[in-house]
């Protein structure tokens, strides 16, 4: 699956608890609607209180420019409801290479690559797994593992539903085939681009695009 393909309202597997889910609660439908998706939501102690917005666009792409758009749009929801409730370091990112796995797309996205994985139940006779992954089949996650001992099983289907924790694991490979999509995006866009300077110099009124970038601050 390409990131032209992604859904933009797929809903997420894993969800935050505590204050993190409150926040969560709070910028999702926020990040949602200036067209971005939520990945993750993280809350720390460092910096004394640090919440961590992990977003990307349909598209699997996110700028520095993306993240200060979402830091704009997201920061008077806060302000409003308060979720924290004391003074807090707000980041915005995005996924990374390694990123977290956190939606159905995302393991079929990233089929091929090897990915580390949590789950919330015993399964298989374990909770982590190491492997790589081989896509979805009815509602699970296959996955080859790496980590197998001789009595186990080296393919194992991983329900959805009973993920606690997912990510990619930084290879060699996974760094050539993100930068791959990189520059393929990035050729989009520059090639987008030239069809909006084209239709402008026909006289067509268009709106551009508005600029966003990666943003901390502090909230108080």
């Amino acid at each position: 699956m390409e990131f032209s393909n992604l859904v933009t309202n797929e809903p997420r597997l894993i969800i935050e608890n505590g204050v993190a889910a409150a926040v969560a609660h709070i910028v999702e439908p926020v990040i949602g609607d200036l067209g971005y998706r939520l990945v993750r939501v993280k809350v720390t102690a460092e910096n004394g209180c640090t919440v961590q917005i992990m977003a990307e666009r349909p598209d699997g792409s996110m700028s520095v420019e993306d993240c200060e758009a979402v830091s704009r749009g997201i920061s008077p929801a806060l302000d409003l409801d308060d979720p924290v409730g004391k003074a807090y370091h707000l980041e915005i990112s995005s996924p990374g290479i390694d990123r977290p796995l956190v939606r159905k797309g995302d393991f079929e996205r990233w089929e091929g690559y090897e990915a580390k994985i949590e789950m919330k139940i015993v399964t298989e006779g374990r909770k982590r797994f190491r492997g790589i992954l081989r896509g979805i089949e009815g509602g699970a996650a296959v996955v080859e593992r790496v980590d197998a001992p001789p009595h186990e099983a080296v393919r194992v289907l991983l329900p959805l539903i009973d993920l606690s924790d997912a990510r990619l694991v930084l290879t060699d490979e996974l760094i050539r085939e993100s930068l791959r999509r990189g520059k393929a995006l990035l050729k989009q866009a520059a090639s987008e681009t030239e069809d909006t300077d084209e239709t402008e110099a026909n006289g067509a009124d268009v709106e551009k695009p508005k600029p966003s970038a990666k943003n901390r601050k502090t909230r108080s």
